[in-house]
């Protein structure tokens, strides 16, 4: 019985031998095409979610959302038809990724160089501008973060948002919350003078809670250091899974080509075109900090 263990043992390893050097550049090749294959094997993908709405949320039990709307389009054309949620605080959105506890992040995080730095970020698909959420009438008339800082108004920002980092690069001591809710009510309940996010998720708050006495001021483009902070949403990839992330890109060129394409499948969460990237901001741009001059 050793004896036969032995020779079965050692055929297996020269025939596993035989086809890694038939495979072995196939394997090179293909890098980490091993994800995108147990994903399509599986036919399920698992996603992060922060929660933000019109992003990534769940509404009567469901998942849905803009970022959920490409991915369950997307998915689907790369053979994998079933997309499940795992809802994540924001903060722990890249440090779960890579841990492997989902497959992706679909919470239109914004590309950022200390971000690319940890992940890999698929190409924009969703473009950014910021607004303020202030008490109704707008008292301290607030109209950008310059307004703030002067005013010395109480700032409120979300953890991890990009919000935070502008406030800090432009000197203001801001309040950092975990979650958008948690920002308004700052704001209603008057531990905060405004809360600064991206426009359109201020404005899907402003809509949901009509009857709290807020308003969203209209959305800007902050400068820091002369740059204009131009921002773009993307999903987050492990920097392992390099063909799983060129494989999704893709398919969501076939989305963002065109005006109608776009709305097509996120125009019902409030993104028109003015949210579709053109093509002139890249994901290499961002992550190295290549943000044009202010105008």
């Amino acid at each position: 019985m050793r004896h036969s263990r032995t020779l079965a043992g050692s055929a297996a390893f020269m025939l596993a031998l035989a086809l890694a050097a038939c495979g072995s550049s196939d394997s090179e090749s293909e890098g980490s095409g091993d994800k995108l294959a147990q994903l399509k094997e599986k036919g399920t993908v698992t996603v992060a979610f922060a929660g933000e709405e019109p992003y990534s949320y769940e509404k009567d039990g469901e998942l849905t959302g803009a970022t959920i709307a490409l991915h369950k389009k997307i998915f689907k054309e790369m053979g994998i038809n079933e997309v499940k949620g795992v809802k994540t605080e924001w903060g722990s959105l890249i440090p779960g990724l890579n841990a492997g506890r989902f497959d992706v992040i679909s919470a239109g995080m914004s590309i950022l160089p200390d971000r690319c730095k940890q992940a890999s970020f698929g190409d924009p698909e969703i473009l950014y501008t910021t607004a303020l959420m202030v008490p109704e009438g707008n008292p301290k008339n607030l109209k950008d973060l310059d307004d703030v800082k002067e005013s010395g108004a109480k700032l409120v920002t979300m953890s991890g948002a990009i919000e935070s980092d502008y406030a800090k690069s432009l000197g203001i001591k801001a309040t950092e919350v975990g979650s958008p809710q948690d920002g308004m009510d700052a704001v209603t309940r008057g531990r905060g003078d405004v809360f600064a996010l991206t426009g359109i998720s201020l404005r899907a708050m402003a809509e949901k809670s009509p009857d709290a006495k807020v308003e969203v001021t209209e959305p800007f483009v902050a400068v820091v250091d002369g740059k204009e902070q131009v921002g773009a949403g993307a999903t987050v990839f492990r920097k392992e899974d390099e063909t799983l992330r060129d494989a999704y890109n893709k398919e969501l060129a076939k989305i963002t080509k065109d005006k109608e394409s776009y709305e097509e499948v996120i125009g019902e969460f409030g993104f028109t075109d003015a949210e579709r990237p053109k093509g002139d901001l890249t994901t290499e741009q961002l992550c190295a900090g290549e943000l044009p001059d202010a105008k």
